[in-house]
């Protein structure tokens, strides 16, 4: 069949996914030629191999994986849904080791009875956010469990890249003295999910901020190579990403809460749910440690790119052998700023 009959063969407006579409069969051919092939459309997918085959570039460094798997809930919130999520998760997964990310594999995981208009709107945000990365969907897997057995869609998305020689980003490279920066403002994403999650009535304008951050960490190497972390505050938050950081380094870190940006809509939304900024989860924003003298220089740096225009220096490195994560308050006082216990938000990317 040519894709053209391949896609005038399934019904993307009223049918449903079942057990066939990942038996293996034509019905699978049909559906990842019409879906899948179509919308990732490049010359590495077109060759429908269980794997793809790619040089890399010239003079390259060390490789970086990532991958990453998503089950939020709902698949569609304000400001993206699962496709694109599941693009920016592994692209800034990738970049957070200081690595350009060159290509993405995806695997689906979709529950018998899934409506192929949502797959297909799915896909299509996902073709978008690589397309406007610039990193490429080459592969990937398609699995259909019975109904009832999943729930809905869940994606696995693994990225490849490439860091320059002489980058070196780790959580163990923390120094005391050094400071600590963060691109944006805390919880948009977390208190987004939790207003489609809830139907809470926000206000209208707020949005989950996923985004892929590769081209601002790119910014940021350029203009201050002896960055010493890059970390994401995903799941658990700027918190929990601290104290990760804090553990592996054998240091202690020190912020002020004054310094730290928090929309007010979001600050008034963990209020009323009973939430704390410092653990919702963020998809747009990163953490980054470096020695002092860069710090100002970096600053400036991410300022001038879109996704950093809100950065700030929120607090600094500190020789501490308890390795505590510690926050002056705007009251004055000193908070301790422990590890997430349970999870405050489920399913949240």
């Amino acid at each position: 069949m040519s894709r053209r009959e391949f896609t005038q063969a399934i019904d993307f407006r009223h049918g449903r996914v079942d057990m066939t579409h990942g038996g293996g069969g034509r019905a699978m051919a049909h559906l990842i030629e019409a879906l899948f092939v179509k919308h990732f459309d490049n010359a590495l997918l077109r060759e429908q191999n269980d794997g793809a085959a790619f040089a890399l570039p010239p003079g390259t460094g060390r490789m970086v994986m990532a991958t990453d798997s998503h089950v939020v809930s709902p698949l569609f919130f304000p400001g993206g849904d699962i496709g694109c999520l599941s693009v920016h998760g592994t692209v800034n997964d990738v970049a957070m080791a200081g690595g350009q990310p060159l290509y993405l594999a995806a695997a689906f995981i979709i529950e018998e009875g899934f409506p192929l208009a949502d797959l297909e709107r799915i896909v299509v945000s996902m073709a978008r956010a690589a397309r406007e990365a610039g990193v490429p969907i080459v592969t990937g897997d398609t699995k259909v469990v019975e109904q009832g057995k999943g729930d809905g869609v869940f994606i696995t998305t693994t990225g490849i890249g490439v860091a320059a020689p002489g980058i070196e980003l780790s959580g163990d490279r923390a120094r005391p003295g050094d400071a600590i920066l963060l691109s944006g403002s805390l919880g948009d994403h977390g208190v987004a999910i939790m207003s489609a999650r809830e139907n809470l009535a926000l206000d209208s304008d707020l949005v989950s901020d996923t985004a892929a951050l590769h081209r601002l960490t790119a910014a940021m190497l350029e203009c201050a190579p002896g960055l010493r972390c890059l970390r994401d505050p995903t799941r658990g938050g700027l918190a929990s990403v601290l104290n990760e950081f804090a553990d592996q380094s054998e240091c202690g870190m020190h912020l002020r809460e004054e310094a730290i940006p928090v929309k007010p809509q979001v600050a008034a939304a963990c209020e009323i749910l009973g939430l704390d900024p410092l653990y919702v989860a963020n998809e747009g924003k990163l953490v980054a440690i470096c020695p002092p003298e860069d710090a100002e220089r970096l600053l400036a740096c991410m300022r001038a790119h879109p996704q950093g225009r809100d950065a700030a220096i929120i607090g600094e490195v500190t020789a501490d052998p308890n390795h505590f994560v510690q926050m002056s308050t705007r009251f004055g006082g000193v908070r301790m700023v422990d590890w997430l216990t349970g999870e405050q938000l489920p399913r949240i990317c």
